[in-house]
């Protein structure tokens, strides 16, 4: 099986898009948060590859095409907010303070925990960036001296739980903004959660966009000082 898929140059990408595709299908059928189509795509896919004996660089040699994409499907997600400009200018005060205090709250909430949990410096720095999208994520762990693999596997683990439960958290808290949703869901999710957003619905979809780029860059700054804290 080793050898099938170094001859195949995309069956790693062809592996991928079946399993999330049979994840959208049952998704769709039985309308079900915990069948969320990237979860199961991931179990699948894992499943798959330890059943046929393929280790991951070799299924990744035909899977690495799909993360080329990230960047520019990332930099795609400016267009709902285009498209929602005014009401960005209208409520740009309260934008502001709801993506702060997010990305504030996700870098002391990974310091209380590392404390409590007695993990070292490099493991804590691991998970500082765990709530921005991966293209900056990794970034910020290799600067800080992490994991960076681990940091990869934490991102996606926080984006997958924010999009099946994040429309419930705002159910049980009352939120129904659709501003305060889509802010909640991008700050604390990234571009999963936004995903989430857009099934929401257009201004959530906007808001949540806007903030994956600025929890990233406020992100970048404030796990650089976080990390210095242990």
């Amino acid at each position: 099986m080793n050898e099938f898929m170094l001859d195949s140059a995309f069956a790693g990408v062809t592996i991928s898009l079946l399993t999330y595709m049979i994840g959208m299908a049952l998704k769709k059928k039985f309308h079900s948060g915990i069948l969320n189509p990237l979860l199961l795509s991931i179990a699948v896919t894992i499943v798959l590859l330890l059943s046929a004996g393929v280790d991951y660089d070799t299924y990744n040699e035909g899977a690495k095409y799909l993360s080329w994409l990230l960047t520019p499907a990332t930099v795609c997600l400016a267009i709902p907010l285009y498209e929602q400009l005014e009401l960005l200018k209208k409520n740009w005060a309260a934008v502001a303070a709801g993506i702060v205090s997010g990305v504030l709250t996700s870098l002391a909430t990974v310091f209380v925990l590392a404390l409590l949990f007695g993990l070292n410096h490099q493991e804590y720095v691991t998970l500082l960036p765990k709530s921005i999208t991966t293209a900056i994520g990794m970034g910020v762990s290799e600067e800080l001296g992490g994991y960076v693999t681990i940091t990869v596997a934490v991102i996606v683990i926080t984006g997958v739980l924010g999009n099946i439960l994040g429309e419930l958290v705002c159910r049980i808290f009352g939120i129904k903004e659709p501003i305060a949703k889509g802010l909640a869901l991008g700050t604390s999710a990234h571009a999963i959660g936004t995903a989430k957003a857009m099934e929401l619905g257009e201004i959530e979809g906007a808001m949540s966009s806007l903030s994956i780029a600025v929890a990233g860059v406020i992100t970048v700054v404030g796990a650089s000082i976080f990390a210095n804290l242990l």
